[in-house]
C-alpha cells in the first residue's frame, strides 16, 4: 500500500510537470503568432506531435490533442508498423497547416526523415525536437540546437573582428 502512494505522488508531479510544459508551449506560441503572423486572433493556435504512443498519451491528456470538423488530428503515433512515407506525409501536413505553431518530433522518429527536419528553415511552426522514453534525447542530432551553436559561433567569430 505505502508504494502505491509513492507512485502516486511521482505521478502528480510528473502530470505537474507536463501541465506547466505544455502551459509554457502555449504562451510560446501566441508570441510566436504575434511576432510573425501579427496578432493572434483567437489563441487558437496548436501544437502538432510527432512520436510514441506513450509521449503522445501524456500530452493528449495534458489538453494538446486536438480533432477537427474532417476529423484531422494533430498527432502522429508512431510504432513499428509506422512507415517513414506516412511519417513524412503527417510532418509535411503539419508544417503546412496555418493553425500549427509547433511540430514536437521525437528525436528517433526525426532521425528516419533527417532530410525534411534539416531542411526546412521557417519560423512558424517552430519544429522541436524532444526525447521518448525509449530514446534518448542526443544533442549532437538535432538541428535546432546545431543552428543555434553555428550562430553563435559565427556572433562571436564576428564579435572579435570589431
Amino acid at each position: 500500500m505505502r508504494q502505491g502512494k509513492e507512485d502516486l505522488k511521482n505521478c502528480n508531479k510528473s502530470d505537474s510537470i507536463i501541465g506547466k510544459s505544455v502551459h509554457l508551449l502555449q504562451k510560446f506560441v501566441v508570441c510566436l503568432l504575434m511576432a510573425n503572423r501579427g496578432t493572434a486572433s483567437n489563441n487558437s493556435a496548436l501544437i502538432a506531435m510527432i512520436a510514441d504512443e506513450d509521449t503522445i498519451t501524456g500530452f493528449l491528456l495534458a489538453g494538446v490533442g486536438n480533432v477537427d470538423l474532417r476529423r484531422k488530428t494533430n498527432y502522429l503515433i508512431v510504432d513499428s508498423k509506422t512507415t517513414v512515407k506516412a511519417i513524412e506525409d503527417a510532418f509535411k501536413d503539419f508544417i503546412s497547416r496555418e493553425d500549427i505553431a509547433i511540430v514536437l518530433i521525437s528525436q528517433y522518429v526525426a532521425n528516419m526523415i533527417r532530410f525534411l527536419v534539416d531542411s526546412y528553415n521557417k519560423p512558424v511552426p517552430a519544429i522541436l525536437e524532444i526525447p521518448s522514453k525509449d530514446h534518448p534525447y542526443d544533442p549532437q542530432h538535432d538541428s535546432v540546437l546545431s543552428r543555434v551553436k553555428y550562430l553563435f559561433s559565427s556572433e562571436s567569430v564576428a564579435g572579435d573582428r570589431r
